[in-house]
């Protein structure tokens, strides 16, 4: 029994070091297209990206700006077209 105990204590030790070192942000392009990140990226500069914490939400006043678009995988939105990195 104690090495069942032992075992689940590690299993969920795991899962909540897993769960507090991932990353999830929320990237804008100057186009006002905005999708959620899975991990943290470094985008080159002349991409004009801006990333912001998982939690961000744009002002009301703005909402016609910003429009999402989810897409999986690396890449970025531009002029429409989801681009792979």
């Amino acid at each position: 029994m104690k090495a069942i105990s032992t075992a689940a204590f590690l299993g969920a030790s795991m899962l909540a070091f897993a769960a507090t070192s991932a990353s999830a942000e929320v990237v804008c392009n100057s186009d006002g297209d905005c999708w959620h990140v899975k991990e943290r990226r470094v985008y080159e500069p002349g991409l004009h990206l801006r990333v912001y914490p998982n939690d961000w939400k744009w002002k009301d006043h703005d909402h016609e700006h910003y429009r999402w678009r989810e897409h999986e995988g690396h890449g970025y939105w531009r002029n429409g077209i989801w681009i792979d990195l």
